[in-house]
């Protein structure tokens, strides 16, 4: 089979069929600092390459966005009010939130009294040169941020407190999502506007899975936050673009009403998680949905050999990806302490197969 171009492979494999290799990607990943740095080192020292070189060719999707002309924002700030500071993991560290804007509110006055963002904040000409960067050096599968209605909220009101007031004040929460959606609504569609059919993708999210299951009953989920992506998927497609839905966690249990709201493509796939199967999700689940990610960021990547990694590489290519369907990458960001030997095995065995 003849190469093809990064955009052609990851189609053909949503469309089912066959592609010179398996597609690859890190949707909602990357590389923690101290393993970038790792391999860095090894590639250079072992085959003359900086990781960004070593990466290009198998990295099938890229992210383009719109450029930020908004309002200064403060150290950690992002443009909900939201506020976020490093936490130390020991060998680097992560952002996390310590200021809810609206943490306090009690009705949904006090959600209409925000400052909230406005398309106007961005400038969607600016997508023509990320468009056209992004694709220097060969046509990319390319991607635009959505959304995440119900993690956006919570980011504003608390975690805690949010999941409570789905069921003890659920206006509240209504009336937050809506801002919240309106906002995603615009700002998508203006992305896709200014991207005149060139995004394949438009990724969104709202993690609704722990470790052991929902994080909510499927029926609280359905009627408070499945309506807002249900509209967000329908902008989407409008545009002829694919949705990539990302959830980690046990999510199974929602597998066939996520399909029912219009994602495309099942992200993150944690089968560590309980009830998470490739068996059976491709099984009940591969006529409706693609799938992307999958590869344990939990238990093989850091704690398995080489060996292990490369068998799991094999496993999920030949579950998910029988008959197409699948694009193969880490479950969610490689973490600090994974050893650099493992991360290789997964890019080196997915790029031959």
């Amino acid at each position: 089979m003849l190469t093809m171009t990064h955009r052609e492979r990851v189609l053909a494999s949503l469309q089912h069929r066959p592609t010179d290799r398996i597609p690859i990607a890190m949707v909602c990943s990357g590389i923690n600092a101290p393993v970038y740095q790792e391999l860095e080192s090894e590639l250079r020292r072992t085959r003359g390459l900086t990781l960004e070189a070593y990466l290009d060719p198998l990295l099938d999707i890229r992210t383009v966005e719109p450029r930020y002309i908004g309002p200064a924002l403060g150290v950690g700030e992002d443009i909900w009010g939201v506020v976020r500071a490093p936490v130390s993991y020991g060998l680097g560290a992560y952002d996390e939130i310590v200021r809810h804007p609206l943490g306090d509110a009690r009705e949904p006055a006090d959600v209409a009294r925000h400052r909230w963002p406005t398309t106007d904040w961005f400038d969607y000409s600016a997508l023509e040169q990320a468009i056209e960067q992004a694709n220097q050096g060969g046509e990319r599968c390319l991607m635009i941020s959505g959304g995440n209605p119900f993690e956006t909220s919570w980011y504003l009101h608390g975690f805690e407190r949010t999941l409570e007031d789905l069921a003890l004040a659920p206006d509240l929460v209504q009336a937050l999502m809506e801002q919240v959606t309106a906002f995603f609504l615009e700002h998508t569609r203006r992305q896709l506007e200014a991207a005149r059919g060139r995004v394949d993708f438009v990724f969104t999210a709202d993690d609704i899975g722990g470790q052991n299951g929902l994080l909510m009953s499927l029926n609280l989920w359905r009627k408070r936050i499945r309506p807002f992506h249900e509209a967000l998927n329908a902008v989407v497609h409008e545009f002829g673009a694919k949705v990539i839905y990302h959830s980690d966690g046990a999510v199974m249990e929602a597998a066939s009403e996520l399909a029912d709201m219009g994602i495309d493509v099942l992200q993150a796939l944690q089968f560590d998680a309980r009830g998470m199967d490739p068996v059976r999700l491709k099984r009940e689940m591969g006529d409706r949905l693609c799938f992307q990610g999958g590869i344990s960021v939990q238990s093989t990547l850091p704690f398995g050999t080489p060996e292990e990694v490369r068998r799991e590489v094999r496993e999920r290519i030949d579950v998910l990806g029988e008959g197409g369907g699948y694009i193969l990458g880490p479950s969610h960001a490689i973490q600090a302490g994974t050893p650099v030997a493992n991360v290789l095995a997964m890019f080196d065995e997915a790029a031959r197969l």
